[in-house]
């Protein structure tokens, strides 16, 4: 195994891993793969994947796994520095595969730096964020969707990296400086 960082970056819809993936990624010169950015260039390229693709995070639902896998091993490949993972593993089941394309590529994980933020602040920044981006997905609505989701599909994923003594909580309410702060010294302490 190379000793490279590769890092996933985990916390609800809304928990600032957009924000702290732009300073992960300039502060360990990280690649940054963002399945959101993926998915949403498939949609605004319209791709006959791209229109499916839509319909279903306009409902606030996942992409299926079989997609998300595809483009992360492709992107695993072409990888030669380390990643942050950003968006990606959503389920248990997308981190055993993630462990198994790590390894694959004579890679494993560094870590899971888990953003925590308060269900309410989260519902607050996603609409404060849709009136400035403008993404579909972003609505009341389909926000509360997507928090039943993370909390249903995606927040055992925690647990499962805890497990393997990979977890690092983040407390991501407050100053972006201090957050981001407090990442560094957890990622480079490991």
């Amino acid at each position: 195994m190379t000793t490279m960082k590769n890092i996933v970056i985990f916390g609800a819809p809304g928990a600032g891993k957009g924000t702290q993936s732009d300073f992960i990624v300039e502060k360990f010169g990280l690649t940054h793969i963002s399945t959101g950015d993926l998915l949403r260039k498939e949609i605004k390229d319209q791709t006959d994947l791209g229109k499916r693709i839509k319909d279903i995070m306009d409902a606030g639902q996942l992409v299926s796994d079989d997609i998300v896998i595809e483009m992360m091993d492709n992107a695993i490949a072409r990888d030669s520095k380390g990643i942050l993972f950003d968006g990606f593993p959503r389920t248990v089941a997308q981190a055993e595969v993630l462990d198994k394309l790590l390894a694959k590529h004579g890679r494993s994980l560094t870590c899971m730096v888990r953003l925590d933020v308060p269900r309410e602040e989260l519902i607050h920044r996603m609409l404060e964020r849709a009136k400035v981006s403008g993404r579909s997905d972003d609505n009341e609505e389909t926000i509360k969707n997507r928090l039943v989701e993370y909390e249903n599909k995606t927040l055992p994923v925690a647990d499962y990296y805890s497990k393997q003594g990979k977890e690092v909580k983040i407390n991501g309410l407050g100053d972006i400086k201090r957050i981001s702060e407090d990442i560094a010294k957890a990622i480079e302490s490991l």
